[in-house]
């Protein structure tokens, strides 16, 4: 499948985005990469989904090719670009794809436009809302800084890979795209990241709107991923899934896989939509 790539402006810099021609009938996937990666995180999903369903990708702002982009912006800030995008492309309730960070973009997205998309699937992706963070965990989200200052930049490249997959490809990948920062752009990027996700957990009242799916790799070892996924499933009722054999970025280390169970996500909702 061919993407046409597109920029939107904004007072920060371009975002960048990919999408695919739209064909009427078929419903719409957006995928959000995780903090420091870009869209080519879906470049499996792309390819084996897209056939299927209509497709838009971005590169989250001071992401990939959505660079230069001052470190300004707040978590409304990526709602409302990202709902702007939707709006301009005529993206009408998409089923929203995040992968961890990305995976809270979108929660953010459903409690600013409850109506805004069918569904849901987060891919290694904490909750937001207090209630199951420590206070701990939440202050180390908000002082990161100069711990990933402290770390040698080679090391921190082999254990970015090492750390969110296990297959060759998808370390493989994430080796990729970490080449493109240098270390003090990376670190600046991942402590605003790691920032905004605290903030959003605080501000967060939930529930979410809309059905959604966990997916989460056995052998997630990015955080306390694992831990709040079941806490999360349990608490809300949502079906949680198991990736084998995968990392923290479970959908470049199993794609079919995830790719499968998205498909079979969505014809739920299609289902569901049609019985109603």
């Amino acid at each position: 499948m061919e993407l046409t790539e597109k920029t939107y402006g904004t007072p920060g810099g371009r975002i960048r985005y990919w999408i695919s021609p739209s064909r009427a009938g078929l419903p719409w996937l957006v995928f959000l990469p995780g903090l420091t990666a870009d869209h080519h995180l879906f470049d499996k999903q792309l390819e084996g989904l897209g056939e299927a369903f209509n497709c838009l990708a971005w590169d989250a702002p001071a992401h990939g090719g959505s660079r230069p982009f001052a470190l300004s912006f707040s978590m409304g800030d990526l709602v409302g670009w990202l709902h702007a995008i939707l709006q301009q492309e005529r993206v009408h309730r998409p089923v929203l794809v995040g992968q961890s960070m990305g995976g809270c973009v979108a929660q953010a997205y459903l409690e600013g436009y409850p109506q805004g998309a069918a569904g849901l699937v987060c891919i290694d992706a904490p909750p937001l809302g207090r209630r199951y963070y420590t206070r701990p965990e939440l202050w180390l989200l908000r002082h990161t800084k100069w711990m990933y200052r402290s770390i040698p930049w080679g090391w921190l490249q082999r254990q970015g890979a090492a750390g969110t997959a296990e297959s060759p490809y998808g370390k493989g990948l994430m080796r990729h795209m970490m080449a493109g920062y240098q270390k003090k752009e990376y670190c600046a990027l991942a402590t605003h990241g790691y920032r905004l996700l605290a903030q959003a957990v605080d501000a967060y009242r939930g529930p979410l709107p809309c059905p959604a799916l966990l997916l989460c790799g056995e052998k997630d070892n990015a955080g306390s991923c694992r831990r709040y996924d079941r806490r999360w499933a349990q608490r809300e009722g949502l079906p949680l899934v198991w990736v084998p054999g995968a990392g923290h970025n479970a959908n470049t280390d199993q794609p079919a896989f995830v790719n499968r169970r998205i498909a079979q996500f969505c014809m739920g909702l299609d289902a569901a939509g049609k019985g109603s």
